[in-house]
């Protein structure tokens, strides 16, 4: 973890416990579960700061049902095996809504825990498509557009954009991973303007991907799409680098965040990403990023407004509840529209979502440009 995240997190962590003494035994209790350390804590921390941030505003201006919020967070590094146990722990102590989990896994490990409690949990990162399309998990929700929206905006991209006729795709095996390589494949076949090549998996946490990056090569692909995080995408970038492999490489959201940037280095340049669109220009982005800098010393991470956004959702609908009875509570999520940094949302059958959108971004000069808008 980067310097700058390591600043944060200590800041992230003060900012808990100092509020944390104030509370009075009855509070609103807020779960907040994802990756607050390891390698993945670039991904995590922003959440958990947006949720201090949004307690923070609830909290000055009277707290909810006129009780005060109280975060309690849970780290599960992104990790399938400790989420079950923060899951678990937010349960017993009872929390009335979770914001996470942040990966997808964890997610999926963890939604059967919460199903069983009757218990509303919500992303503001997690995009497997069937996390809310299954119908297994029916109080999760989430805020940003899911796997199926990011692999055919990266599709779409390639073949109007980029206009490459042949197309490797390696992914890691996760469930994130894997789903978005499948989407990508089927929607760059349906598209019918470039052929996939190459389709094939590799092991996370290898030092070394050569041998996969040779066979791109070899494949003749003109382009490298990548389904997983950014610390394998980041020594596949090194193993392109090393071996001459001068390709385009197009990813998901894994890859759309300043970690990536800071460990891939000169390599991470010209990568594209998938990641929710642009609003930076919306008055409430606007202001959390400027709450976020004035308390945390640092710019707002990744999926940030996504979390500000989740939080929000999540404490509006106690208070348009009146409650928080898992009925009142679903209802209020599913037919209250919210004001939130990434647009005026409410919640679909599925706990997707409405109006959210996704677009492919561009490493320029070491920063994220938007490049291309996927649509709503």
């Amino acid at each position: 973890m980067s310097k700058c995240w390591m600043q944060t997190l200590a800041c992230g962590v003060a900012a808990l416990m100092s509020v944390a003494p104030a509370f009075a035994a009855d509070t609103i209790k807020l779960g907040v579960a994802g990756a607050h350390s390891g390698e993945l804590a670039s991904y995590g921390q922003p959440s958990l700061n947006a949720a201090i941030l949004v307690v923070d505003e609830f909290n000055a201006r009277g707290g909810v049902l006129g009780r005060q919020v109280e975060i309690l967070a849970q780290d599960d590094q992104c990790k399938a095996e400790i989420a079950t146990n923060a899951a678990t722990r937010l349960i017993s102590d009872g929390v009335v809504a979770v914001m996470g989990h942040i990966c997808s896994g964890p997610c999926k490990a963890s939604l059967p825990l919460y199903t069983d409690a009757k218990l509303i949990s919500m992303s503001p990162s997690a995009t497997t498509p069937a996390l809310t399309q299954s119908g297994q998990n029916p109080y999760f929700f989430r805020t940003i557009a899911n796997d199926n929206d990011s692999a055919i905006v990266g599709a779409r991209f390639i073949a109007e954009k980029l206009g490459a006729s042949r197309v490797a795709i390696l992914h890691d095996n996760s469930e994130y991973g894997r789903g978005y390589a499948e989407k990508a494949r089927e929607e760059l076949q349906s598209l019918g303007k470039a052929e996939v090549v190459l389709f094939e998996a590799v092991t996370p946490g290898a030092t070394d991907y050569s041998s996969a990056v040779r066979k791109v090569r070899q494949a003749g692909a003109g382009v490298l799409m990548w389904g997983g995080y950014y610390p394998e995408a980041s020594k596949i970038l090194s193993n392109m680098h090393s071996l001459e492999i001068d390709i385009p490489m197009v990813g998901p959201d894994g890859l759309k965040d300043m970690g990536f940037v800071e460990l891939a280095g000169q390599d991470a340049e010209g990568v594209y990403a998938s990641g929710p669109t642009d609003t930076s220009s919306n008055p409430l982005s606007v202001r959390y990023a400027e709450l976020h800098q004035k308390k945390f010393g640092t710019a707002p991470g990744a999926f940030f407004d996504n979390a500000v956004a989740a939080t929000i959702a999540l404490l509006s609908a106690v208070e348009n509840a009146g409650d928080t009875s898992i009925d009142k509570l679903d209802e209020a999520l599913r037919t209250h529209e919210v004001d939130t940094p990434i647009g005026r949302i409410k919640f679909n059958e599925q706990g997707d979502a409405i109006g959210v959108g996704m677009s492919i971004y561009q490493i320029q000069n070491g920063q994220y440009t938007e490049v291309f808008k996927g649509g709503n």
